[in-house]
């Protein structure tokens, strides 16, 4: 979806894929990168010896996840607080993604009470959040969020919840092929935090009134009659918990070392802020500016892909290539018959700068049948749904990937921009 709603664009576009080969809803697309041939191409390609440490610094894993397996997921804690209090609860296996906004949590998680959001009239606000294959669907509620040290209060948060209110048969989740994600085994995590690089899950568009024809109609009030389409303000949409810190706002940087093969699992850190403090420089690093939807260009086999991305929520490299076989079984994964070598290029939306990535394609089959204990996987890839090139998990193996938030000031100057 273009125009006024592009800050929803690649998660609606966007999918998950669980390491069995079953395709469910989730948050993004996918892409491939050679991590397990330990990293690749251009800038910054780093062995981490040891994570960093600070009141700004989380926890991350790439493990099978809550619901056992899930492949090239990047999992964090969050702890969710009924606003103004001290009841609290801290959730694990929270999926960690850039390429969307906002703070979601399974109903079936949560134990605190947790504010409804209503709407001018009174009644409550509900969204629906659209993937590819799969939605998200449940009420508006109100937390406090805390990750490592960092705090923010009062956030517009999304409670999945499938049986809370009537879905809206003319909903764009109503007629999704994936179904709901209401679930650990349908979602594969106890919820999604999207760190991306905007401040709100869908920005002017949903504020936007129905009646305009450009509101993407996400936003729902829902009184016992049957829920209805409104215009949700900024404040009030589901946003991203990292603009509301006090502080080490203007960013996050996802720090992870580099995958030696397929492994069970390996930790990092997710590092909150942006030339913040002494731990979060960019050190040196290339910044790539990207438009307003969140795209950069990315350069491969002679065509241009101006609808690209880096993503933590994609657990592939998703990008087109009709030369590389997909899997029989499997046909979102790709199955070349050896290990296929392949380099693109990174450039800002603008055309500048520019740098080579080198990445790796596996047989998917073969990782999978012959790693049945693994859950990284640094050449996975598959075919994209879009007009774009999907730099997924993979990509981040062995590098520090930074994701700027929008109007925020950084060192590498005002967000929104991908640097690695």
């Amino acid at each position: 979806m273009k125009g006024a709603c592009d800050k929803v664009r690649k998660t609606m576009e966007g999918n998950r894929i669980i390491k069995n080969g079953i395709m469910t809803a989730a948050v993004c697309a996918t892409l491939l990168f050679a991590s397990a041939c330990g990293g690749s191409g251009s800038s910054h390609v780093i062995t981490q010896p040891s994570p960093p440490t600070g009141s700004n610094v989380a926890a991350l894993t790439v493990n099978a996840g809550p619901a056992g397996n899930y492949a090239n997921g990047a999992f964090t804690s969050v702890t969710v607080c009924t606003p103004g209090t001290s009841t609290c609860q801290t959730i694990g296996g929270v999926l960690v993604d850039t390429g969307s906004s906002g703070l979601r949590l399974l109903s079936s998680a949560l134990t605190v009470s947790l504010p409804q959001q209503n709407y001018s009239d009174g009644n409550p606000v509900a969204e629906c959040l659209p993937f590819v294959i799969g939605y998200t669907w449940g009420p508006v509620q109100t937390a406090d969020v805390e990750i490592a040290s960092e705090k923010a209060s009062s956030v517009p948060v999304q409670v999945i919840n499938q049986t809370a209110y009537p879905l809206p048969a003319t909903s764009l989740c109503a007629n999704n092929p994936g179904g709901p994600s209401d679930t650990v085994p349908n979602l594969g995590a106890n919820g999604i935090i999207g760190v991306g690089s905007f401040a709100q899950d869908c920005g002017g568009a949903c504020a936007l009134q129905p009646s305009s024809g450009q509101n993407p109609d996400l936003y729902y009030e829902c009184p016992k009659t049957g829920c209805t389409a409104i215009a949700e303000t900024l404040a009030q949409q589901v946003a991203n918990p990292v603009a509301l810190f006090s502080k080490d706002n203007n960013g996050v940087i996802i720090e992870l070392p580099a995958a030696n093969g397929p492994e069970a699992s390996l930790t990092g850190s997710l590092v909150f802020g942006i030339g913040t403090e002494s731990n979060n420089g960019l050190n040196g690093a290339t910044v790539y500016p990207v438009d307003a939807n969140g795209n950069f260009v990315t350069s491969f086999n002679s065509a241009t892909y101006s609808q690209s991305f880096i993503d933590s929520g994609s657990n592939a490299f998703f990008f087109p290539d009709s030369a590389i076989a997909t899997c029989s079984d499997a046909p979102a994964f790709y199955c070349p018959s050896s290990t296929v070598n392949l380099s693109a290029t990174n450039a800002g939306f603008n055309g500048t700068p520019t740098g080579m990535v080198n990445f790796s394609v596996a047989n998917a089959d073969d990782l999978f049948n012959n790693n049945p204990t693994a859950n990284v996987f640094g050449q996975l890839a598959g075919p994209n749904t879009i007009t774009g090139f999907d730099w997924g998990l993979p990509f981040f193996y062995g590098r520090n990937v930074y994701t700027a938030i929008e109007g925020q000031s950084t060192p590498g100057g005002t967000g929104p921009y991908w640097a690695y």
